[in-house]
């Protein structure tokens, strides 16, 4: 495959001010795809959405993407704060040839990127992708006035998303009588999460959902679920959800306070699907997923396949071998069935759906699968490192793998948007397992200095 070189897995992401998250970049970053787009589709008069999270960058990025679509005549439609998730789904319905999300996720504010989906509402094909970086390489020119593109904010973008969130839940189930805290992160789910759990007749209790632009992910949201734990004991809630900035990604809170991760959920799911015939294919998880995961869905003669980490890898091997159910240990759940990407609150309504169909809590729901101790450990990088070249760290990886003896996992692997190396290990015995972490994190430093 030709090398990229501005995109990676997940976009195009990175530090606001730092190119190549700049206003000139994202400009010209516009014009490109909306050249490609009307090479591509010539006979149509090319629509583009734009969404974005709550981060104060957006507002600059949306305005330059706006501009470089218009310079490539290209039509506009603004949708404002909007979970990507939702973006990929308005995309479909609006009948655009591409959706844009500004966002970098989970990521703190003073980051930002920009994702693209198709018209099918999926991630942006390759050919595509590489069509656009060629298109950066060439000077900008900008299209006849009279062909210039025209933007249009939409201003029931919300309540359109709301709709379809509620849709993907069999009507007859109804979440009265469950008191559940969300916490949005001060995110794009802000206005969208507590409405779709209060049309529902959920007792909602809302948090993080005062974004300033200055305060998303802070201390909140899917990554930090310790802010949700405890809103769920003061108020002796049910459940608690917890979203990540865009939405795309879910943690869930038993009413014990406990944490119940992607693994668990995507566990949840799949056995309900099971037990109702309609789970198709393999589940794909990724090499992160724990191993208590493969081996509940196992003894439920549920397939259980790895992909590498990235929900586009997961949507790629669920696609190649007809799979509908796939997800993340970080929770980003696929449920082709529903959607055509990463939900955190259709995940979450699937979940609730298990609630009300089984009657039982969350903390008994994941019962069925037992986790391994597993103990991950980020190592800042300063340069791009091939862990693969440094025979410290490899010579280290055996030893730890030796002495697992089989009962445990060793993965090293750089992370896809961050400058960090995650060192994670995996077996049955907790206080092995973070001795085994830690040393193998002290040789990656030292090797990487």
């Amino acid at each position: 495959m030709t090398q990229r070189k501005y995109f990676g897995t997940d976009g195009i992401r990175g530090k606001v001010g730092t190119p190549p998250i700049t206003p000139e970049f994202i400009l010209k970053l516009g014009w490109a795809l909306g050249r490609v787009l009307t090479r591509t589709y010539p006979q149509k008069r090319n629509k583009v959405l734009i969404g974005k999270d709550t981060r104060i960058s957006g507002y600059m990025f949306e305005s330059a993407l706006e501009a470089g679509l218009s310079a490539a005549g290209v039509n506009i439609r603004l949708l404002g704060p909007m979970p990507t998730p939702a973006i990929a789904y308005l995309t479909r319905t609006f009948h655009a040839q591409a959706g844009i999300v500004i966002s970098a996720s989970h990521n703190p504010y003073d980051d930002n990127g920009i994702k693209f989906f198709s018209g099918k509402g999926s991630k942006l094909p390759d050919e595509l992708e590489l069509a656009i970086e060629a298109e950066m390489e060439l000077p900008m020119q900008t299209v006849g006035s009279d062909q210039l593109g025209k933007a249009q904010r939409i201003d029931d973008a919300a309540g359109r998303y709301i709709e379809f969130c509620k849709s993907t839940i069999p009507y007859d189930v109804n979440l009265k009588g469950l008191k559940i805290v969300v916490d949005c992160a001060h995110g794009a789910t802000y206005h969208i999460a507590p409405a779709v759990l209060s049309e529902l007749d959920a007792d909602v209790i809302s948090i993080g959902t005062g974004p300033n632009g200055l305060n998303i992910n802070l201390q909140c949201g899917s990554t930090y679920p310790q802010t949700l734990q405890q809103a769920v004991l003061e108020h002796h809630a049910d459940l608690g959800i917890a979203l990540d900035g865009d939405g795309d990604r879910i943690i869930m809170v038993d009413a014990r306070g406990a944490v119940v991760d992607g693994d668990e959920l995507l566990f949840m799911i799949a056995k309900s699907r099971k037990e109702a015939g309609n789970l198709q294919g393999a589940v794909v998880g990724t090499l992160m997923s724990n191993l208590g995961l493969e081996q509940a869905l196992n003894q439920l003669s549920i397939e259980f396949m790895r992909a590498k980490v990235g929900d586009r890898y997961v949507l790629e091997m669920l696609r190649q071998h007809n799979g509908n159910l796939g997800g993340e240990s970080s929770g980003h759940i696929i449920c082709l069935d529903r959607t055509t990407t990463g939900d955190g609150i259709v995940t979450a309504l699937q979940v609730l759906a298990v609630c009300i169909q089984t009657g039982l809590p969350l903390h008994e729901l994941k019962a069925g699968m037992i986790k391994y101790p597993q103990r991950m450990i980020n190592v800042p990088l300063s340069r791009k490192v091939d862990v693969g070249n440094l025979p410290t760290v490899q010579a280290a990886v055996v030893a730890a793998e030796q002495q697992l003896a089989q009962q445990g996992r060793v993965l090293l692997r750089a992370s896809g948007t961050e400058p960090l190396l995650r060192v994670m290990v995996e077996g049955t015995d907790a206080r092995m397992i973070e001795e085994i972490a830690q040393q193998l994190a002290e040789v990656v430093k030292a090797a990487v200095i």
